[in-house]
């Protein structure tokens, strides 16, 4: 069987669009949930060797909560949450891609 070829920018638009359909992510989430600790495992892996969390992460951290501002303090750990999450969504996206280019390639064995 000849290797797949990466989908195209408008096989992963059309691949989106059904993937926004209402209860389509049902069964992926329990698959998810069964293999959570797995997966958690290899997402902080990711995000460490990708130096994501590293001492300048820290160091934001530590300014943040001594700052005497509150209001200042919120918006700020707001914003660093935020984008903590967004971060840790697009590794975890990236991680299950290629888990899903392997599983692909295993079957093609």
């Amino acid at each position: 069987m000849p290797p797949r070829e990466d989908p195209t920018e408008a096989d992963i638009e059309a691949a989106l669009a059904a993937l926004s359909e209402p209860g389509r992510l049902r069964a992926a989430e329990h698959r998810v949930a069964r293999f959570a600790p797995e997966l958690q495992h290899i997402l902080a892996r990711a995000l460490q060797e990708g130096g994501w969390f590293d001492e300048a992460h820290e160091s934001h951290l530590r300014k943040l909560t001594e700052t005497d501002d509150a209001e200042g303090r919120i918006e700020g750990l707001r914003t660093l949450l935020a984008e903590e999450t967004r971060l840790g969504m697009l590794v975890g996206v990236a991680v299950g891609w290629e888990l899903g280019r392997e599983l692909e390639s295993e079957g093609a064995d």
